[in-house]
């Protein structure tokens, strides 16, 4: 259980988290449309942000494994619904994770933004077994026009997601703490959002232990 102060964690919340990390995971697929998704079953978290957020590196930092989700320094690089599932996990796996394609890359050609937006909107409208959608913000940046955007659509969707703030290492406390104040009185306008952010930084290992903790709880 987490504690009823937010951002504070039992140690058994923590233990769980780390459990669930501790084996491994392994790249289970690549979806290119929704024609080729996997079997609904597993409880699926998925992970969505702007074009070079750091979601790649969050994931790899997440699950103690360097080179699981790719990452580039070209934005875009990720064009498909990359699923991840524990070691082990047999021919029914228990929970998945989805490396989303990344968004607000204006270089992208036209019609491959399109294709991109419309596999993320439907999976977001159709897949039963999606949990909750942890959207990564450059703590550097706040919030954009673009990630308002995203907002709304899960609203819409009624999809649950959650901010999680990467590269918190990259700024000065009391800048990171203003954004986390600023980001959470934005969120207060969207139904949809879950009402605690996320500190992270995948550089220095920053939140992660509380990350996979809630991840936890949420499969």
């Amino acid at each position: 259980m987490l504690d009823d102060k937010p951002n504070e964690f039992s140690e058994a919340a923590l233990e769980k988290g780390r459990l669930l990390f501790a084996k491994g995971w392994d790249f289970l697929l690549g979806v290119p449309s929704m024609k080729f998704m996997p079997p609904e079953g597993p409880s699926e978290i998925a992970f969505a942000g702007r074009s070079n957020v750091g979601k790649s590196s969050l994931i790899n930092a997440l699950v103690n494994q360097k080179g699981l989700a790719r990452t580039s320094n070209t934005p875009g690089r990720t064009q498909e619904l990359n699923y991840f599932i524990p070691k082990d996990s047999g021919e029914v796996p228990l929970s998945a994770i989805v490396d989303m394609p990344g968004y607000g890359y204006a270089k992208a050609p036209k019609a491959q933004v399109d294709a991109w937006t419309r596999l993320v909107f439907s999976y977001l409208r159709g897949r039963t077994t999606l949990r909750r959608v942890f959207v990564l913000i450059d703590a550097r940046h706040g919030i954009k026009k673009n990630d308002e955007e995203v907002f709304r659509m899960l609203d819409k969707a009624a999809c649950s997601y959650q901010i999680v703030l990467t590269k918190a290492d990259k700024i000065k406390l009391a800048a990171l703490e203003k954004v986390q104040v600023e980001t959470l009185a934005r969120l207060s306008k969207h139904p949809a959002a879950y009402p605690e952010v996320l500190t992270t930084s995948s550089e220095k290992g920053q939140g992660m232990a509380e990350l996979r903790a809630v991840i936890a709880s949420v499969l």
